[in-house]
């Protein structure tokens, strides 16, 4: 992994695997056709390195628009690295394509990626696309993990602001519930998620206030990665409630991951620290946010969710599921898909949080 100013330019030829690799770019349409990024990229690879570029990557990952990059990637054999410049989705399909190739060839593509936001895609080995009904589907391998990461904010600093800061949340999304994941151990991965919580905190406001700071990028982009990079294989399943109720907005509904997080990580915070060893590892994140501990742990958790609700206003993001056009009439759809339940305690608990949020 490799992080600060020129990082690209600095490092990426030397992370190809041989002499005479080809690269293959996945990227979205708006880093093609309205920066330069995509453009220095391939000039730094040049016609001995350059296979080709695949624009027109969109949100959550479509399944027909991998379909079609993935049999690009196969009509060429000479072909073994990708390169993902973007957000989730760019990085998630590069996963995903590697998975179609050792499906057909049995062996994976090398994957070299760049992120532009701070989903911390880059970070696991699983990945999300879209099906042809519009539900997520998930696949996962330790193999999938990108092989290099590349922080570069000269390449951060083109990513609009709302969707940077939107995407710091879904950072603090992965830190938070990363606390109480039952698989997590206190070092390093919590540890690492209360540092990440800690810069997140701090250093997404004063990012809103001098967006082209490289100090603050450099600083939310290694926040992303401690975030979720450490804990690994055991992450399992899923990595929470928000998480799973930001699947069940997300790709049905059209609303980005970031402001799935923006959504939902506040209210279940405040529904996890109904549970004694939940709201004891909630109750720990305060300290980091600047806040004191009165040591009852229900009540410390609960101003944990308070400060993410303060955080959001701060940064302009707090915002309701109107605004994205659900309404009434999907509150109960949203809480089967995301509890995979149809009636209980928790079903009931989550269907109140969604109404909370129209």
């Amino acid at each position: 992994m490799h992080y600060g100013p020129s990082s690209v330019k600095t490092h990426l030829l030397s992370h190809l695997p041989s002499d005479t690799s080809k690269a293959f770019i996945l990227t979205g349409s708006s880093l093609a056709t309205k920066t330069s990024l995509i453009s220095q990229i391939e000039s730094l690879l040049g016609s001995d390195h350059h296979a080709g570029t695949f624009a027109s990557i969109k949100q959550h990952a479509p399944v027909a628009q991998l379909d079609e990059a993935t049999d690009a990637v196969l009509k060429d054999p000479a072909i073994d690295t990708l390169i993902s410049v973007g957000g989730g989705s760019p990085i998630d399909s590069a996963k995903a394509i590697s998975h179609r190739y050792h499906e057909k060839q049995s062996k994976y593509l090398h994957h070299i990626t760049i992120p532009t936001t701070l989903s911390a895609a880059e970070c696991t080995g699983g990945a999300g696309y879209t099906d042809i009904t519009g539900h997520k589907v998930g696949i996962f391998s330790p193999a999938l993990v990108p092989q290099v990461i590349i922080y570069d904010c000269a390449f951060a600093k083109e990513t609009p602001q709302k969707l940077w800061l939107s995407t710091g949340i879904r950072s603090l999304d992965h830190g938070i519930e990363s606390m109480y994941h039952p698989n997590a151990p206190d070092s390093p991965t919590k540890q690492l998620c209360l540092s990440a919580i800690a810069q997140l905190f701090e250093c997404l406001p004063k990012s809103k206030k001098e967006p082209g700071n490289e100090d603050f990028i450099t600083r939310l982009q290694l926040a992303a990665f401690n975030s979720l990079y450490s804990l690994g294989l055991n992450l399992g399943g899923g990595l929470g409630l928000s998480h799973s109720l930001g699947y069940a907005l997300g790709s049905p509904y059209g609303i980005p991951h970031g402001t799935t997080s923006c959504l939902t990580l506040a209210s279940v915070v405040r529904l996890k620290a109904e549970k004694p060893e939940d709201a004891e590892q909630l109750a720990k994140v305060l300290p980091y946010i600047g806040r004191t501990r009165s040591g009852d742990n229900w009540k410390d958790a609960v101003a944990v969710g308070n400060a993410i609700d303060d955080l959001l206003k701060d940064l302009g993001l707090d915002t309701t599921l109107k605004e994205h056009k659900v309404g009434e009439d999907q509150v109960h759809k949203i809480a089967r898909l995301a509890t995979r339940m149809e009636e209980g305690k928790l079903y009931d608990s989550v269907v109140s949080l969604i109404k909370s949020k129209l």
